[in-house]
């Protein structure tokens, strides 16, 4: 045999060895749990496998089935002890089809429309294949991690527009809409608490509902949450949701998680510089968003509008969004540093994906270090979670009585000398006390005393006093 033919041969044997090494891996890959999730308009399916697979889904009818072919995979785990009440889901059942191949049926209620993707391993999970079931009755809006789905959503309006003059009309005032984000969900927990069975997401779940019952309690505000159970949403559809609602504000509750288990305190984040700029080129460059209304613009598309021209009421509606989120991120900043340390003393800003909408402030509000035990407790607590949630909601409620969107009830009650104006400076004049200044603007002699710092009542002629704002004492 000459020299080249053993080198070939040489080649063939050692491709046969990888080969019959490679379908060893695939074939050893197992299905060892599978996980579900159900979210108001789809149902999720988790295999957790031992290694890669290759997979197939496909639809029948008469009656539905979703079948999942595993090529490479084998059961190893019970599929009858699933949750399946409030899915369309009736039974999941699996057979052998050869040693190496796993079909698994789903039996269903109601058609779906599926959709599949397999994960690779991260920090908390292996190898991962999901099965997303979309309802078909709740209009069918599939959103994968990687894709974005343009929706016409109702436009709110900002409240960095200048008020009109109403005329006040019970039925026409609308109440101030909160869309409260609950990070995490589902298959992806969060962060990790060194407290047993603890994790990020439900944490941020019981804090999220927490804040909407406050909110929704203070007449003229309504909270909508984005999630309501323990599923997973995709960060951009995050934002889609609030935009359906008619959010005028986005606050994306967490819990901050750092290598050393030292570090603590709250923080909150509005979005970066950069983040808005990209944003605002991802929206001009994505046709499916150029018919989407922008609330700073009122009712305004984009689908008439030339790119440039375009490009400038993005960019406007994205600098008042941006200029309002700080505004009010420094006001709940503010109002949790009086409850709970603080990481940081200022809003501080990046570019987190559920901050990036152009036409909904947003904030992100890390409610301390779950990585922290002490902390970890403390945000377990029901106790402090109330706490926290009133902090947070102050911090809104001071942000839109100085800025209340047209239409709304606290709107009407600015312009109908029912709530004050915002904070106001005073200079103090000769003859003047505390005790004067603050029964001359309404206020609580101990407010004018927090607002600027103050010790004692002790004041100067010629030092400026801010007037903290106030609802005044008069029924609607």
């Amino acid at each position: 045999m000459g020299l080249a033919m053993r080198i070939s041969a040489r080649f063939i044997a050692v491709g046969v060895v990888l080969a019959a090494f490679a379908a060893e891996v695939v074939a050893a890959s197992d299905v060892r749990s599978v996980r579900l999730w159900r979210a108001p308009d789809n149902t999720r399916l988790v295999f957790d496998l031992s290694g890669p697979v290759q997979h197939s889904v496909f639809t029948l009818s008469a009656p539905d089935r979703i079948v999942i072919d595993v090529q490479g995979g084998k059961l190893a785990t019970q599929l009858d002890q699933l949750v399946l009440s409030n899915t369309p889901i009736t039974a999941v059942r699996s057979a052998q089809r050869t040693a190496d191949d796993l079909r698994v049926v789903i039996d269903l209620s109601a058609p779906v429309t599926p959709k599949s993707f397999t994960l690779a391993p991260n920090q908390q999970y292996g190898h991962r294949l999901v099965v997303d079931l979309f309802d078909q009755e709740a209009g069918m809006a599939p959103s994968l991690p990687a894709t974005t789905t343009a929706s016409a959503p109702v436009a709110p309006v900002t409240p960095t527009q200048a008020p009109p003059k109403l005329t006040p009309v019970p039925s026409s005032k609308r109440d101030i809409v909160i869309a409260i984000d609950a990070g995490h969900g589902g298959e992806d927990p969060g962060a990790l608490s060194p407290v047993k069975g603890q994790y990020e997401k439900h944490v941020t779940l019981a804090l999220a509902k927490e804040l909407q019952r406050q909110i929704s309690a203070e007449k003229g505000f309504r909270g909508e949450l984005v999630r309501t159970g323990d599923y997973f949403i995709p960060l951009r559809k995050r934002t889609e949701i609030a935009r359906k609602k008619g959010a005028d504000l986005f606050v994306s509750i967490h819990a901050d998680a750092a290598p050393r288990a030292a570090a603590f305190g709250a923080s909150v984040y509005a979005l970066s510089d950069r983040g808005a700029t990209s944003e605002t080129a991802r929206w001009l460059a994505d046709t499916e968003n150029q018919s989407d209304l922008i609330g700073g613009a009122g009712n305004v598309s984009l689908d008439d509008k030339d790119r440039m021209l375009a490009g400038v009421l993005l960019d406007l509606s994205m600098t008042a969004s941006l200029s309002s989120s700080l505004n009010v991120g420094q006001k709940v900043l503010s109002n949790i540093g009086r409850i709970t340390p603080l990481h940081k003393r200022r809003v501080e800003q990046a570019g987190f994906m559920v901050l990036k909408s152009p036409d909904i402030p947003s904030i992100l509000v890390e409610t301390g270090f779950i990585s922290n035990p002490n902390e970890a407790r403390k945000l377990a607590s029901s106790s402090h979670q109330q706490v926290l949630a009133r902090s947070i909601q102050a911090g809104v409620r001071q942000f839109f009585q100085q800025n209340p969107p047209p239409g709304t009830y606290l709107a009407w009650m600015r312009d109908n000398g029912k709530i004050a104006q915002g904070p106001r400076d005073h200079v103090v004049s000769s003859g003047e006390s505390l005790a004067l200044i603050a029964q001359r603007y309404q206020v609580s002699l101990g407010a004018l005393r927090s607002a600027n710092s103050l010790s004692s009542d002790l004041i100067k002629v010629g030092q400026t006093l801010q007037i903290p704002a106030t609802t005044l004492a008069v029924q609607p």
